[in-house]
């Protein structure tokens, strides 16, 4: 696989007879499946080279390579003398080395964990919290990332034993996060709090009833009106999609999804192949609460999938969407999803109070309103819980709030 990227045979043989020269043809390969460029390959194959020469000037070889490796090797590049060595940007060099051990590790060559884990907070009581999470209450992956933070900043801030811990202590935590963050932050950090107050009550580590004493952030439900876009301003975001490149398509699509069918992000970025049924045109969505809920797929959000679909780069994800450089992989979350469209706002010139895909969703929402849908029909599209959630949308329905109007008691 060597020749696709190199000419020179000379090259290849210095690369294949390096210490990383067992696993080059292999990494190359790998390389291009997941669809990276032909020039990015090249630095990343040579950067895979130099880290293990590197490994070999330390004393090692190319089975000690871990990520403390990784991080000498970086600071050594700023001085490197190698000989064969590119003269490549540092973070590509490093990005390629990085890469190269991934492969390593992923072909069990390599016996060291995900380097996402060496980030994550190692804490036993943390890891004990999330399995009990996962165990005993059955939440998602996605709950149990929240409730393990706001565990961890707990811990960072007031220590890691959990019989210091008081009613005082606790306050004063959870008011200097409300002061630094919004409404939505804190209310996911007060709920992640509480349960990991209950949680170290169960295990005996600290006193009882201390998750009474986290107190609630003052917020009036529903006290706003939906911050939705006028109409015109949702064709100028789609205008703003380069329809000529494989990501104005998806990018396309994905607006199309929360304009006219109002998904929430993490709907998109979970949306599969699968999902998609062509026969009766119809998508499977699975929201909150992995609750599933089918939805009409019209003509115009179809005929952007599809276009999509037919210059979608080569990937084994079952999920529609990809990254749009390699490797091409799904979106890591719904925020990613959203940030689609808050680039393309700033692309046609925007201007919001809120950008993103629930700019989108509430704009959906208001235009089916318009145009005469019962609020029950809006939440069956939308998958609220409650109609009250849906009755925030009656706010901007003006001809209704005409006919409901009362006059001023002092005017006749």
């Amino acid at each position: 696989m060597l020749e696709f990227y190199f000419e020179n045979p000379i090259t290849m043989e210095r690369l294949r007879e390096g210490p990383s020269g067992q696993f080059i043809d292999c990494f190359s390969g790998g390389l291009k499946t997941v669809g990276y460029s032909w020039w990015t390959a090249r630095v990343f194959l040579r950067a895979a080279d130099h880290i293990g020469r590197y490994a070999e000037s330390q004393g090692g070889d190319i089975y000690d390579l871990d990520w403390g490796t990784l991080t000498s090797f970086e600071a050594h590049l700023s001085t490197c003398s190698c000989p064969g060595s590119s003269r490549c940007k540092t973070v590509d060099v490093v990005r390629g080395a990085k890469h190269f051990i991934n492969h390593l590790r992923e072909n069990d060559i390599l016996k060291i964990p995900p380097v996402d884990d060496m980030k994550k907070i190692t804490s036993p009581v943390v890891l004990d919290f999330q399995y009990w999470l996962r165990a005993h209450r059955g939440l998602s992956e996605s709950t149990v990332g929240h409730y393990s933070q706001a565990a961890s900043q707990f811990l960072t801030d007031q220590g890691v034993d959990p019989s210091c811990y008081d009613a005082k202590t606790i306050r004063k935590f959870v008011l200097g996060r409300a002061q630094v963050q919004g409404y939505g932050a804190t209310k996911t950090l007060i709920t992640g709090l509480r349960t990991f107050m209950r949680y170290l009550a169960s295990q005996g580590m600290c006193r009882s009833g201390l998750d009474e004493a986290i107190p609630a952030v003052a917020h009036w439900r529903l006290a706003t009106i939906p911050r939705s876009l006028p109409i015109h301003d949702v064709e100028r975001i789609l205008d703003a999609c380069d329809t000529t490149s494989p990501m104005g398509l998806r990018d396309q699509a994905i607006i199309l999804l929360f304009a006219r069918l109002g998904l929430r992000a993490g709907d998109v970025a979970r949306l599969c192949l699968d999902d998609v049924d062509w026969k009766d045109g119809s998508i499977l969505v699975s929201g909150k609460s992995r609750r599933q809920a089918r939805l009409p797929l019209s003509q115009e959000v179809g005929d952007a999938i599809l276009k999509y679909l037919e210059h979608r780069p080569r990937s084994n994800a079952r999920e529609i969407f990809l990254r749009s450089v390699a490797p091409f992989r799904s979106f890591r979350s719904g925020g990613s999803a959203s940030q689609v469209v808050t680039r393309a706002m700033r692309r046609a010139d925007i201007s919001a109070t809120c950008y993103g895909a629930h700019a989108l969703r509430h704009t959906a929402a208001t235009e089916m309103l318009r145009q005469g849908m019962s609020l029950y029909e809006i939440g069956a599209v939308l998958r609220h819980h409650s109609v009250e959630m849906t009755a925030h949308y009656a706010k901007v329905d003006v001809g209704l709030l005409k006919q409901v109007v009362q006059p001023w008691p002092e005017v006749r």
